[in-house]
Protein backbone atom coordinates (compact mmCIF):
# COMPACT_ATOMS: atom_id res chain seq x y z
CA UNK A 1 0.00 0.00 0.00
CA UNK A 2 1.35 3.26 -1.21
CA UNK A 3 1.59 6.48 1.22
CA UNK A 4 -1.37 7.84 -0.13
CA UNK A 5 -3.40 4.71 -0.10
CA UNK A 6 -2.56 4.53 3.61
CA UNK A 7 -3.16 8.13 4.15
CA UNK A 8 -7.10 7.31 2.60
CA UNK A 9 -7.40 4.23 4.58
CA UNK A 10 -6.61 6.32 7.87
CA UNK A 11 -8.95 9.32 6.90
CA UNK A 12 -11.69 6.86 6.18
CA UNK A 13 -11.82 5.14 9.59
CA UNK A 14 -11.41 8.13 11.14
CA UNK A 15 -14.86 8.97 9.41
CA UNK A 16 -17.50 8.17 12.06
CA UNK A 17 -19.27 5.02 12.12
CA UNK A 18 -22.99 6.31 10.92
CA UNK A 19 -20.98 8.36 7.96
CA UNK A 20 -18.90 5.22 6.89
CA UNK A 21 -22.07 3.17 7.20
CA UNK A 22 -24.55 5.07 5.17
CA UNK A 23 -21.31 5.46 2.51
CA UNK A 24 -21.15 1.61 2.80
CA UNK A 25 -24.75 1.24 2.33
CA UNK A 26 -25.46 3.38 -0.24
CA UNK A 27 -22.11 1.74 -2.20
CA UNK A 28 -24.06 -1.49 -2.12
CA UNK A 29 -27.29 -1.06 -2.00
CA UNK A 30 -27.28 0.61 -5.49
CA UNK A 31 -24.59 -2.06 -6.30
CA UNK A 32 -26.01 -5.11 -5.27
CA UNK A 33 -29.70 -4.40 -4.56
CA UNK A 34 -31.30 -4.04 -1.00
CA UNK A 35 -32.80 -7.30 -0.43
CA UNK A 36 -29.10 -9.18 -1.34
CA UNK A 37 -26.79 -6.98 0.56
CA UNK A 38 -26.33 -8.25 4.13
CA UNK A 39 -25.64 -6.57 7.30
CA UNK A 40 -22.04 -8.47 7.66
CA UNK A 41 -21.42 -7.19 3.79
CA UNK A 42 -22.02 -2.99 4.86
CA UNK A 43 -20.07 -3.86 8.01
CA UNK A 44 -17.25 -5.15 6.58
CA UNK A 45 -17.36 -2.84 4.12
CA UNK A 46 -17.42 0.23 6.04
CA UNK A 47 -14.84 -1.48 8.44
CA UNK A 48 -17.08 -1.41 11.22
CA UNK A 49 -18.11 -3.69 14.33
CA UNK A 50 -21.73 -4.60 13.70
CA UNK A 51 -22.57 -3.40 17.05
CA UNK A 52 -21.56 -0.36 15.63
CA UNK A 53 -24.30 -0.55 12.85
CA UNK A 54 -26.67 -1.35 15.82
CA UNK A 55 -25.45 1.80 17.38
CA UNK A 56 -26.55 4.27 15.06
CA UNK A 57 -29.70 2.18 13.32
CA UNK A 58 -32.00 0.29 15.16
CA UNK A 59 -32.73 -2.26 11.72
CA UNK A 60 -31.56 -2.54 8.34
CA UNK A 61 -35.14 -0.73 7.85
CA UNK A 62 -34.04 1.92 9.41
CA UNK A 63 -30.15 1.84 7.33
CA UNK A 64 -32.62 1.54 4.36
CA UNK A 65 -34.40 4.71 5.19
CA UNK A 66 -31.47 6.50 6.05
CA UNK A 67 -29.68 5.75 2.88
CA UNK A 68 -32.97 6.74 0.60
CA UNK A 69 -33.13 10.11 2.91
CA UNK A 70 -29.49 10.65 1.91
CA UNK A 71 -29.68 9.84 -1.71
CA UNK A 72 -32.77 12.53 -2.14
CA UNK A 73 -30.44 14.78 -0.02
CA UNK A 74 -27.53 13.76 -2.58
CA UNK A 75 -29.57 15.01 -5.44
CA UNK A 76 -31.09 18.24 -3.56
CA UNK A 77 -27.50 19.47 -3.45
CA UNK A 78 -26.82 18.40 -7.77
CA UNK A 79 -30.17 20.57 -8.42
CA UNK A 80 -29.19 23.41 -6.09
CA UNK A 81 -25.70 23.25 -7.89
CA UNK A 82 -27.11 23.60 -11.29
CA UNK A 83 -30.25 26.37 -10.40
CA UNK A 84 -27.54 28.43 -8.74
CA UNK A 85 -26.27 28.89 -12.68
CA UNK A 86 -29.90 28.80 -13.83
CA UNK A 87 -31.21 32.20 -15.80
CA UNK A 88 -34.79 31.97 -15.13
CA UNK A 89 -37.43 30.00 -14.74
CA UNK A 90 -36.88 28.02 -18.28
CA UNK A 91 -33.08 26.96 -17.21
CA UNK A 92 -34.46 26.21 -13.88
CA UNK A 93 -36.45 23.39 -15.47
CA UNK A 94 -33.97 21.72 -17.17
CA UNK A 95 -31.65 22.17 -13.51
CA UNK A 96 -33.70 19.16 -12.48
CA UNK A 97 -33.12 17.36 -15.98
CA UNK A 98 -29.13 18.54 -15.78
CA UNK A 99 -29.25 17.02 -11.60
CA UNK A 100 -30.31 13.88 -13.30
CA UNK A 101 -27.61 13.29 -15.50
CA UNK A 102 -25.33 14.41 -12.94
CA UNK A 103 -26.40 11.73 -10.51
CA UNK A 104 -26.36 9.48 -13.61
CA UNK A 105 -22.48 10.50 -14.09
CA UNK A 106 -21.53 9.07 -10.68
CA UNK A 107 -18.61 6.15 -10.88
CA UNK A 108 -21.09 4.05 -10.06
CA UNK A 109 -19.32 0.16 -8.77
CA UNK A 110 -21.06 -1.93 -11.94
CA UNK A 111 -21.94 1.07 -13.56
CA UNK A 112 -24.69 3.24 -13.82
CA UNK A 113 -28.26 1.39 -13.29
CA UNK A 114 -31.05 3.97 -13.32
CA UNK A 115 -32.50 5.66 -10.18
CA UNK A 116 -31.53 4.04 -7.10
CA UNK A 117 -34.53 5.60 -5.32
CA UNK A 118 -36.73 3.70 -7.75
CA UNK A 119 -34.88 0.74 -7.55
CA UNK A 120 -35.12 0.07 -4.09
CA UNK A 121 -38.55 1.02 -3.84
CA UNK A 122 -39.19 -1.88 -6.22
CA UNK A 123 -37.69 -4.02 -3.66
CA UNK A 124 -40.09 -2.88 -0.70
CA UNK A 125 -43.41 -4.44 0.20
CA UNK A 126 -46.10 -2.01 -0.48
CA UNK A 127 -46.55 0.21 2.74
CA UNK A 128 -43.12 0.34 3.47
CA UNK A 129 -41.73 3.51 4.98
CA UNK A 130 -39.15 3.80 2.34
CA UNK A 131 -41.17 3.66 -0.62
CA UNK A 132 -43.35 6.64 1.55
CA UNK A 133 -39.61 8.59 0.91
CA UNK A 134 -38.99 7.43 -2.77
CA UNK A 135 -42.41 8.76 -3.34
CA UNK A 136 -42.05 12.27 -1.65
CA UNK A 137 -38.86 12.80 -3.96
CA UNK A 138 -40.63 11.86 -6.90
CA UNK A 139 -43.64 14.25 -6.08
CA UNK A 140 -41.02 17.21 -4.74
CA UNK A 141 -39.06 16.79 -8.27
CA UNK A 142 -42.79 17.63 -9.99
CA UNK A 143 -43.55 20.34 -7.51
CA UNK A 144 -39.99 21.64 -8.61
CA UNK A 145 -40.62 21.60 -12.20
CA UNK A 146 -44.02 23.19 -11.34
CA UNK A 147 -42.67 26.30 -9.31
CA UNK A 148 -40.19 26.64 -12.28
CA UNK A 149 -43.40 26.62 -14.66
CA UNK A 150 -45.38 28.77 -12.45
CA UNK A 151 -42.82 31.45 -12.96
CA UNK A 152 -42.65 30.99 -16.30
CA UNK A 153 -46.61 31.11 -17.19
CA UNK A 154 -48.01 32.82 -14.53
CA UNK A 155 -51.53 33.69 -16.12
CA UNK A 156 -51.60 29.82 -17.17
CA UNK A 157 -51.68 28.01 -13.79
CA UNK A 158 -53.74 24.53 -15.54
CA UNK A 159 -51.14 24.87 -18.43
CA UNK A 160 -48.07 25.02 -16.04
CA UNK A 161 -49.37 21.91 -13.53
CA UNK A 162 -50.00 19.96 -16.77
CA UNK A 163 -46.58 20.57 -18.03
CA UNK A 164 -44.85 19.83 -14.87
CA UNK A 165 -46.70 16.32 -14.97
CA UNK A 166 -45.70 15.74 -18.52
CA UNK A 167 -42.29 16.40 -17.59
CA UNK A 168 -42.06 14.57 -14.57
CA UNK A 169 -42.97 11.42 -16.85
CA UNK A 170 -40.64 12.15 -19.47
CA UNK A 171 -38.04 12.52 -17.01
CA UNK A 172 -39.03 9.38 -15.08
CA UNK A 173 -39.31 7.53 -18.53
CA UNK A 174 -35.82 8.11 -20.04
CA UNK A 175 -34.31 7.55 -16.29
CA UNK A 176 -35.82 4.19 -17.04
CA UNK A 177 -34.23 4.02 -20.14
CA UNK A 178 -30.93 5.20 -19.01
CA UNK A 179 -30.99 2.84 -16.08
CA UNK A 180 -31.20 -0.22 -18.95
CA UNK A 181 -28.59 1.17 -21.22
CA UNK A 182 -26.35 1.95 -18.47
CA UNK A 183 -25.93 5.37 -19.44
CA UNK A 184 -26.93 9.00 -19.06
CA UNK A 185 -27.73 9.28 -22.88
CA UNK A 186 -31.19 9.10 -22.61
CA UNK A 187 -31.58 11.76 -20.10
CA UNK A 188 -29.74 14.33 -22.30
CA UNK A 189 -31.88 13.82 -24.98
CA UNK A 190 -35.08 13.97 -22.55
CA UNK A 191 -33.44 17.40 -21.89
CA UNK A 192 -33.29 18.58 -25.38
CA UNK A 193 -37.35 17.06 -26.11
CA UNK A 194 -37.81 19.62 -22.45
CA UNK A 195 -36.17 22.30 -24.22
CA UNK A 196 -38.49 21.66 -27.65
CA UNK A 197 -41.63 21.51 -25.19
CA UNK A 198 -40.57 24.26 -22.81
CA UNK A 199 -40.12 26.98 -26.00
CA UNK A 200 -43.07 26.15 -27.46
CA UNK A 201 -45.11 27.52 -24.42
Amino acid sequence: MSETDAGAAGKARRRPARERLLAAAARRFYADGVAATGIDTITADAGVAKMSLYNNFSSKAELVRAYLDARHEEWLGLYRARLEQADGPRDGVLAVFDAYADHAAFAYEHGFRGCGLLNAAAELPVGDEGRAVVRAHKEQVEQLIAGHLEQLLPDRPDTAHATAEHLSFLLEGAMARAGLEGDGERLRHARTLAAALLDRL
